[in-house]
């Protein structure tokens, strides 16, 4: 978000110019996620309406518009603090009919009686949706926590060195909140609790300022290329694993070696699914096509 559109905002560039983008890029998402529950296989009967490229798409767009329309870290570091706020109260306060409040069971969660009663179509798990409503608003936080990254890295008065301490000290500290507050506030990925959404924004955090100091500090870039080519075409490729069986593919290629092993040869075969996937998307890299949203 700081690089592609607060960059261009500051540049001059409308409002309504990056509405229509991040609109789209989230429509776009969105579509792609309803291909990739098998929209054109089965129709819309029975349908999941929602999924994870969905739950990227409403979530950058509701993190974009944030930030878009803020100008101060002030003003949002409150919007987000609002949000997690508002998941925690709802999730701790709210009670479930027949189950009460504070209940963090699948089918008990405040989660999933707000995807049971406003959800429409199939949920996942009958009870309840991982990308679901207030798992949306969750990953609009953890989005925001990411832009805030992304300041941190375009602000030129900060010397690279500055920035990794930081990105450092920020993580270390949303790791730590995250395990301060697990004794009373579980840690659950599949109903995005607060302490869930600080403890990935957090390890992400720390990831991030070790991969900016190898790669743009020390300038050590010589190992990246395999991963740039999955990252250029990342939604090519996790369609792509719904379309193309590659492990039929590695299955029919690399059997007669790895089913002798039993179970080890479960590690063959997955490294030929690697493989396979790698190498469709090199010679994407090559034809210089890629999926963009």
């Amino acid at each position: 978000i700081p690089y592609a559109l607060i960059s261009r905002q500051e540049k001059g560039t409308n409002k309504t110019v990056l509405f229509r983008k991040v609109f789209k890029r989230m429509i776009l998402l969105f579509l792609f996620g309803l291909v990739y529950n098998g929209v054109l296989k089965n129709g819309f009967t029975d349908m999941r309406v929602l999924s994870v490229l969905s739950q990227i798409g409403i979530a950058y767009f509701f993190a974009a518009l944030i930030m878009i329309n803020t100008s101060t870290i002030n003003t949002r570091l409150l919007w987000l603090s609002g949000i997690l706020s508002a998941i925690a109260i709802l999730q701790f306060l709210v009670p479930v009919p027949g189950f009460g409040a504070g209940v963090f069971t699948p089918e008990g969660s405040i989660n999933a009686w707000i995807d049971q009663s406003f959800l429409p179509g199939r949920l996942i798990y009958k009870t309840y949706d991982p990308e679901g409503i207030l798992s949306i608003v969750s990953a609009t936080s953890i989005t925001l926590m990411g832009a805030f990254a992304g300041i941190i890295l375009r602000n030129k008065n900060y010397t690279q060195n500055k920035k990794t301490i930081i990105l450092l000290i920020s993580g270390a500290a949303l790791v730590l909140i995250a395990l301060l507050l697990s004794p009373i506030y579980p840690i659950i990925k599949k109903i995005w609790t607060v302490p869930f959404n600080l403890l990935t924004s957090g390890i992400s955090f720390l990831l991030l300022a070790i991969f900016y100091y190898i790669i743009d500090v020390k300038m050590w870039r010589n190992w990246i290329f395999f991963f740039r080519v999955i990252g250029l075409n990342s939604i090519t490729i996790y369609l792509g694993t719904r379309i193309i069986n590659f492990y039929h593919s590695s299955q029919f290629l690399l059997g007669w070696i790895a089913n002798p092993l039993g179970e080890y040869g479960n590690v063959i075969i997955t490294i030929g699914v690697i493989t396979l996937e790698w190498l469709m998307l090199y010679y994407f890299y090559k034809k210089k096509i890629f999926l963009r949203v």
